[in-house]
């Protein structure tokens, strides 16, 4: 007879509830670089080998007690710390003994296939009990990240920071190195999540548009108006203050393992200059970052240096990273604020000179609206669909025709027939007048009267390997029917799709990507980068691209590493629900 396994609620009977009664403090201790120290990134040097686990552990948050799938006992995990130019090797074991497979997925880590981590993909996933040796050449520099790509356990705390020493030296000088690790943690298993999610999409949505906003909005922009609104979201079946999926009514937002209460804290000296990684590591949140009273220069973004940015805030999709600089010259605390887009909470941290120095917290702001506008259906209501996005006063639009366009004749990933989204119940909306979005912050940003990052900001510093002419062109088609909870590229979930997309091997490939959605998605490509034709000459490069909805945009892709790659949303809940493909490249 088989003896039960260690599954994660005989965990928190058993072992958990001992720890309980015997008065133990239910948390294991987090890594050193994630506690209020002043020590950094330099309280862990570069290894060529590294030993991780994937397990049960307990973590106690605000007082609240449950049970991770930390890695090597902690939430966030170990700072793997490596060294361009080096030979590494990662031991992952799983210990998880409930599960069909665990994974480590190095985010944006150019890798042979086999080492990507991702099961049913490119490997079959590290059973229970079993170690996964990865081992592969460490070709770039920068900031990174690592988590599970398992179901749902990066939700409950399988991440970490990845930090690559460059070998020729830092592009730039700083006195300090922080990771700032941002994330999203509930108490519900996530599984309960996503149920909630299927049944009724706007089930943690507790800031809905009432009968009182009607008649506020009738009052300023007239009846007609008004209703003419209403009656076209409710034809779509959609709310337009529906901006996340899991909000802060059950989630308890993190910066580096810390609550909002726990305040992380991080030491320097006036006059020094300070580098924040900031890395979002959130299962489903997209943040606002600002420090009130300093400025911020964003010097990298997805771990490849950038021409310097002065701003005061910055929108951090899901899995991207932003490195930027700040140098406080007072003697006195700032409080570095991370805002979730809906608004519904956030998470803070401070810089301080001195122990036990802290400054005010920022009020949330109100809730944004969307407009139909924003999602390209302005006609449905009357309005003009050429109407000005609320950042384009501020940087100035270059939608000037110099920018490619995609054409309804550019063949889709599975060849020449058209994206026919009719009678589809994948698809609830088709965007047919998408539009250029780069020079936008988001919604709810760019009013308040300082300067916010947008994607036209960013111009390389890195030097540019590929070659500049383009082989082929393709669109992929960014597709949901939010009210049945269902995300899919090209109208079609995973499990419909007829087979991989197809790259060429050292092609340049111009994709274009195209919104039909209410939601913003950060679109993640495994194994090759992303060059992001935002209308500079040097462009950047990315691992993960915020896509705005109603958006149509390009980038250049040159696959160098043959294999099968995962290309998919990295809003956790929108990838299991069906917005994931494979990527083959030949």
């Amino acid at each position: 007879m088989r003896t039960p396994g260690l599954t994660r609620r005989n965990f928190i009977k058993g072992a958990g509830a001992g720890l309980f009664l015997a008065g133990v403090r239910l948390s294991w201790p987090l890594p050193a670089w994630a506690e209020s120290l002043d020590t950094g990134i330099n309280a862990v040097r570069p290894q060529t080998r590294y030993d991780l686990t994937i397990g049960y552990s307990p973590i106690r948050i605000d007082g609240q007690k449950g049970i991770s799938t930390g890695i090597n006992g902690s939430v966030p995990g170990p700072l793997v710390r490596l060294r361009e130019g080096d030979d590494v090797v990662l031991n992952v074991t799983n210990d998880l003994h409930d599960t069909a497979h665990s994974s480590i997925h190095w985010h944006g880590i150019l890798v042979p296939f086999p080492m990507d981590g991702v099961p049913g993909v490119n490997f079959a996933g590290i059973g229970p009990g079993q170690t996964y040796q990865y081992r592969y050449h460490v070709r770039q520099a920068g900031t990174y990240w690592y988590h599970s790509h398992s179901r749902f356990q990066e939700q409950t705390g399988a991440y970490g920071p990845l930090v690559i020493d460059p070998e020729d030296g830092e592009p730039f000088e700083y006195d300090r190195d922080f990771p700032v690790v941002l994330s999203d943690w509930s108490f519900e298993d996530p599984e309960a999540i996503f149920r909630h999610i299927n049944l009724e999409g706007h089930y943690y949505n507790y800031q809905r548009r009432t009968v009182g906003d009607f008649f506020r909005d009738a009052e300023k922009h007239g009846l007609g108006s008004t209703l003419a609104d209403r009656m076209a979201w409710g034809k779509m079946r959609m709310s337009p203050v529906d901006l996340a999926d899991v909000t802060a009514h059950t989630y308890t937002y993190l910066m580096n393992g810390h609550s909002p209460a726990m305040n992380w804290t991080a030491k320097f000296a006036p006059g020094e200059t300070i580098r924040l990684r900031f890395i979002n590591a959130a299962a489903t949140t997209n943040f606002d970052v600002r420090i009130p009273g300093l400025d911020m220069e964003v010097v990298m973004a997805d771990g490849k240096a950038v021409e310097p940015v002065p701003v005061h805030e910055f929108r951090i999709g899901v899995a991207e990273t932003y490195d930027v600089l700040v140098r406080p010259q007072k003697k006195r605390a700032f409080t570095i604020f991370a805002e979730s887009l809906d608004r519904s909470g956030y998470t803070r941290g401070t810089l301080t000179p001195a122990a036990g120095m802290e400054a005010k917290v920022p009020a949330l702001r109100p809730r944004p609206v969307r407009k139909l506008e924003d999602i390209g259906m302005a006609m449905m209501s009357g309005s003009s669909s050429g109407e000005m996005g609320s950042n384009d006063m501020q940087h100035g639009h270059t939608d000037n025709g110099n920018l490619p366009k995609p054409d309804p004749d550019i063949p889709g990933p599975n060849g020449p027939k058209p994206f026919m989204p009719e009678k589809n119940a994948n698809v609830a909306m088709v965007v047919h007048n998408p539009r250029y979005r780069l020079n936008e912050p988001g919604l709810g940003l760019g009013k308040d009267d300082w300067r916010v990052l947008v994607y036209e900001d960013l111009v390389s510093a890195e030097p540019h390997p590929y070659k500049h002419t383009v082989d082929r062109e393709m669109t992929i088609n960014i597709t949901a029917n939010m009210e049945r909870y269902m995300f899919s590229f090209d109208g079609m979930k995973f499990t419909e799709h007829p087979g991989p997309y197809l790259f060429r091997h050292n092609e340049r490939l111009r994709l274009f990507l195209v919104n039909h959605t209410m939601m913003d998605h950060p679109i993640h490509l495994h194994g090759m980068w992303m060059q992001l034709e935002n209308g500079v000459e040097k462009l950047p490069f990315k691992h993960t691209i915020l896509t705005k909805p109603g958006e149509v945009l390009s980038a250049l892709i040159t696959p160098i590493e043959k294999g099968d790659w995962a290309f998919h949303c990295h809003l956790l809940y929108h990838m299991e629900a069906g917005m994931f493909q494979v990527v083959r490249v030949a």
